[in-house]
């Protein structure tokens, strides 16, 4: 592998201590597979399904994931607001007013002496709480981390494809890719924009797949048919490893490949 390209592991959205288990059972061999130089998780439903705690960050560093990121729900659990406001390591989108704390990016040191990596997490606004713009966010931060490196990877949590595509096609050449989360169901569209910027709209779930998007079914269900709240409680069988790989040039910034990965694959064939 070239010197001058970094290989980045984005893992999908952690559910539970299911997604958590299978974070800490096969991310090494991943990493050793794919010769991974860092890896990002978006973990802000790794607290029983919903929120992020100490425990499951701290489980999710010492399988060698390098940062977290987060989303809506990294603030549903309120034992874990000192961690946020203080660790380096664990992020929430920018785009929240200001005065929120956390962090939203963060920049960090690659092996090898490829230099610096830039993470930055935003959230979308279409059918999601009407907070700052993303677009404009985006924009400062690539002005504030411009000099200190030349790889700046997006973990833009949104609801909307159409958000999550023009992003990309705003931010095209001058980050190096844009990776879609929080809708749980791995996309299809893994591509390379014209200028060099890497896109996949979401790079889908690690958890429990007998679910809906991770909630127990007969809740989800019950929730949906009676238009009535039901408890969420997170689901616990057929657990699957959501990811995304991408290999970008440390010199220029520009994606060279993308690569999407699930694992196990799902078994079409019907049940006996």
């Amino acid at each position: 592998m070239s010197a001058k390209t970094a290989n980045i592991l984005f893992i999908g959205d952690v559910v539970g201590n299911p997604g958590l288990q299978i974070v800490s059972r096969m991310l090494k061999g991943f990493i050793s597979k794919y010769e991974v130089d860092f890896v990002i998780c978006n973990g802000e439903n790794a607290h029983n399904g919903k929120g992020m705690s100490l425990e499951a960050l701290n489980l999710m560093l010492e399988a060698g994931v390098d940062v977290v990121t987060g989303g809506n729900h990294i603030w549903n659990n309120f034992n874990f607001f000192d961690t946020l406001k203080t660790h380096e390591r664990v992020l929430r989108p920018q785009n929240y007013p200001k005065g929120t704390y956390g962090k939203g990016y963060g920049v960090y040191k690659l092996p090898r002496g490829l230099g610096n990596i830039t993470v930055l997490n935003l959230q979308g606004r279409t059918f999601m709480s009407p907070i700052d713009c993303p677009f404009r966010t985006a924009d400062w931060v690539i002005k504030q981390t411009k000099e200190q490196s030349s790889l700046l990877v997006v973990d833009f949590h949104a609801e909307a494809t159409a958000e999550k595509l023009a992003l990309a096609w705003y931010l095209d050449g001058r980050v190096s890719a844009v990776i879609g989360t929080h809708t749980h169901v791995q996309t299809a569209d893994e591509r390379i924009f014209p200028k060099g910027t890497a896109y996949l709209t979401d790079v889908g779930m690690t958890g429990p797949y007998q679910s809906v998007i991770g909630m127990q079914v007969k809740s989800a269900v019950d929730r949906m048919l009676y238009q009535t709240p039901h408890k969420y409680e997170c689901a616990t069988d057929d657990v699957h490893f959501s990811a995304v790989l991408l290999k970008l040039d440390v010199e220029t910034g520009k994606a060279v490949g993308i690569e999407r990965i699930f694992y196990p694959e799902f078994e079409n064939a019907p049940q006996a």
